[in-house]
């Protein structure tokens, strides 16, 4: 295609003019030259780097010299030095970068991420990358997130300083060697709720979360809901690393806890933590949870335990096996599936045992009185087979049913079931 332009000044006199013949440039079509070496000369680039790694220039001068950022020169300047240690500096050339990578956000992201940073607290950038991956299969780093929050003028406010949790040097090689457990009370509804707490625990291994849920009190009850649940769900453990908590550890000599009693009757052990900065994995886990719960509850309006705890067991799975742990460098769960192939597992089946139930329950030994009655909550449950003054053990579930047994539980032995009240009947 040719466009023929006139200049409009006649030929020796005549009426002819001078015609041009011009290529005309296609708009819109004009190469990018974004690469460094279309930019800039082999030779030059050697140079530079060169210069850089024998501290002629520094980071910011030979950065500015080939016009790319800081953190390109790093790679540019390792990249060179291997190939200067086998000996071709020479020929040596720098790898195309990815140029322009920028991703197009969907508009249902950006709805997310408007309604979690209007929410109070605001949410922080990871926990917004990681609701945009669970909700929208939408990978993004939280470095992008950051970014879209100040150009929509939505960047929260700096939180207060808080002092990092202690760093354990230290691991397992082995899933279910140890499952590291503790409370953390706070105000997940928001500042002007009551503190509840918050049971967490982990393979100290793998980092998989094995149990997060919100009780409306630390008790006994809580503990044997909690500790069943998350065993049925990964198995049995070696041991359980706690604090010196009355609900763990007991003064006296060669005495068991409770919660000890129950955790022996299927061998696992306590391990205790000298200091609290000794429980260091479960500790950040606590600030994990304390900087995303409160602003997902707000965004979705969540404000009961029992629309809580469901969304929470959603938030626990989605981060075993979908976000990267900074350390291990993979997911939790990429951790624990790598343990049990290379056979690092010292976990065991829950087993099939008639006492399971009865075990994570509350005991207590009661009496059967004259009129052929136990308590059992607000009411009494009649039980027509028990003599009068027979003591019976009482046991109440996390469901709210009770049961009543002959005896306590044995090992080697059968559980004789002498009555049950249901939930619904209370």
């Amino acid at each position: 295609m040719v466009a023929e332009l006139s200049t409009g000044a006649p030929e020796r006199g005549g009426d002819a003019q001078v015609r041009l013949w011009v290529t005309p440039r296609r708009v819109g079509h004009e190469k990018k030259y974004q690469q460094l070496v279309c930019r800039h000369g082999l030779a030059f680039i050697r140079h530079v780097v060169a210069g850089y790694q024998q501290h002629t220039l520094s980071a910011e001068q030979a950065a500015q010299e080939l016009g790319i950022t800081s953190r390109w020169l790093r790679r540019l300047a390792f990249d060179y030095g291997r190939a200067r240690a086998q000996g071709q500096a020479d020929t040596w050339q720098p790898r195309r970068s990815g140029g322009n990578r920028q991703q197009v956000i969907p508009s249902a992201v950006e709805a997310l991420w408007r309604n979690l940073f209007k929410a109070q607290p605001p949410a922080s950038y990871s926990f917004a990358a990681s609701e945009a991956l669970r909700r929208h299969q939408f990978a993004v780093d939280r470095a992008t997130v950051r970014r879209w929050a100040l150009q929509h003028q939505l960047l929260r406010p700096k939180r207060p300083a808080v002092a990092p949790a202690p760093v354990r040097r230290w691991q397992c090689g082995q899933i279910g060697a140890l499952w590291q457990l503790d409370v953390s009370p706070h105000a997940w509804f928001g500042p002007e709720t009551e503190l509840l707490p918050l049971f967490d625990m982990l393979d100290d291994c793998s980092r998989v979360i094995t149990g997060t849920r919100l009780y409306a009190h630390e008790n006994l009850l809580a503990y044997v809901d909690f500790l069943s649940s998350a065993f049925a769900t990964y198995g049995l453990p070696l041991a359980l690393y706690v604090d010196y908590h009355s609900f763990f550890f007991t003064h006296l000599p060669d005495a068991l806890t409770y919660l000890g009693h129950a955790l022996h009757f299927y061998d696992i052990s306590f391990r205790y933590a000298p200091t609290p900065q000794a429980k260091g994995k479960v500790e950040r886990l606590h600030q994990f949870w304390q900087n995303r719960l409160p602003t997902f509850f707000a965004a979705e309006r969540i404000q009961s335990l029992t629309t809580a705890n469901p969304a929470l067991d959603q938030l626990r799975e989605h981060h075993n096996r979908a976000e990267v742990h900074r350390e291990l460098q993979c997911t939790p769960w990429s951790a624990w599936t790598t343990a049990k192939r290379e056979k690092r597992s010292v976990l065991r089946p829950c087993p099939r045992d008639p006492w399971w139930r009865y075990i994570w329950s509350v005991r207590t030994e009661v009496k059967v009185d004259f009129e052929r009655t136990v308590p059992a909550g607000v009411q009494r449950l009649r039980l027509e087979a028990c003599a009068p003054k027979t003591k019976l053990i009482r046991c109440e579930h996390p469901d709210g049913s009770y049961s009543f047994l002959l005896h306590p539980p044995r090992q080697g032995k059968r559980p004789v079931l002498l009555g049950r009240l249901e939930a619904h009947h209370r």
